[in-house]
């Protein structure tokens, strides 16, 4: 497994995780979707990489 690869699924398991903080505080959903796709997008190209 690559550096980057590591970086990239950490990074979007870090953003999915401030996902369902920011659910479980009842933020915007805008916000939360926003963020849902960051982490979404990392997590794929972190798995594409390895």
């Amino acid at each position: 497994m690559s550096k980057t690869a590591i970086a990239l699924i950490t990074v979007g398991l870090f953003l999915a995780g401030g996902c369902y903080s920011f659910w479980k505080q009842k933020l915007p959903k805008g916000v939360i979707g926003v963020l849902a796709i960051g982490a979404v997008m990392c997590l794929a190209a972190g798995v594409m990489r390895l």
